[in-house]
């Protein structure tokens, strides 16, 4: 059953309001056909992330339209040669992140990583790593996942993790796959489930690209 829009849109003003890593006093939320549109303004770009997770959380949210902008305070103004210097520091000490694989680039606060990883939980990593330093106003991830060749059947290895895993509903999600790239279809009942799909399906070896097509319903 579909929620009614302005359910919906308390729902997430609740949920926001909730979240304790949000300020929602200067953010708006409009909802039409299930699509939450955020608006108005952040401190951070973290917060901006906590966000959009929260209105994930929401259950009949099954799209999201965010269109917050980040107005630091004056402590957290850094000149782009410093938080590039910041982000360089910040990969270099993730264990995680593969070292010299991984490039930054800054332009008036907006961050780019750039490079090339085995695994997707490397990229994921790196993001993580940078994505809390002041001054950052966004990051785009250009980072490249070519995974060493894999010879058993990856699909299989894919229904196996949907199969593992508590959030997702094997039975609803198909799952495609062309020279390393996943295509997977079907209903998920939550944006939470949508996410699990794509993190399971990256996890497979040989896997290097996951195109989630299925809905939220």
């Amino acid at each position: 059953m579909t929620k009614g829009n302005l359910k919906l849109q308390n729902d997430v003003a609740e949920e926001l309001a909730f979240d304790p890593a949000v300020d929602a006093t200067n953010i708006g939320v409009t909802v039409k056909d299930s699509v939450v549109t955020l608006t108005g303004t952040v401190r951070t770009f973290p917060e901006k992330r906590a966000a959009e997770r929260a209105v994930k959380r929401v259950a009949g949210v099954h799209g999201i339209a965010e269109e917050l902008k980040i107005e630091a305070p004056s402590a957290f103004h850094v000149t782009d040669a410093e938080l590039a210097q910041a982000a360089v520091n910040a990969l270099k000490w993730n264990i995680t992140v593969p070292k010299e694989k991984v490039t930054v680039k800054v332009e008036e606060g907006w961050l780019t990583l750039e490079g090339v990883v085995d695994w997707q939980y490397q990229k994921d990593a790196a993001h993580r790593a940078v994505e809390h330093l002041a001054g950052l106003v966004g990051v785009t991830d250009a980072i490249a996942v070519m995974p060493k060749p894999f010879a058993g059947d990856v699909k299989a290895k894919i229904r196996e993790a949907f199969d593992r895993a508590a959030e997702i509903d094997a039975d609803k999600v198909e799952v495609e796959i062309t020279d390393g790239t996943v295509t997977l279809r079907g209903k998920v009942h939550s944006w939470t489930e949508h996410d699990e799909a794509t993190y399971a399906a990256y996890a497979v070896p040989g896997v290097n690209l996951v195109k989630n097509q299925t809905q939220v319903v």
